[in-house]
């Protein structure tokens, strides 16, 4: 019974860190792929008209 429950616990951690993992590479791309797109805004920013 307690290597059930050891294996349980065991692959339900292995799931929290590899969502946890995913979840900060997909916050790293946007942020990044923000900046990216603010920075080309800003340059363009005398040619906005609004």
């Amino acid at each position: 019974m307690n290597e059930k429950t050891y294996k349980a616990i065991h692959n339900n951690g292995v799931a929290s860190l590899v969502l946890g993992i995913i979840t900060v590479c997909v916050g790293v791309a946007a942020g990044t792929i923000l900046i990216i797109t603010g920075a080309k805004v800003l340059k363009k920013k005398s040619e906005l008209f609004f």
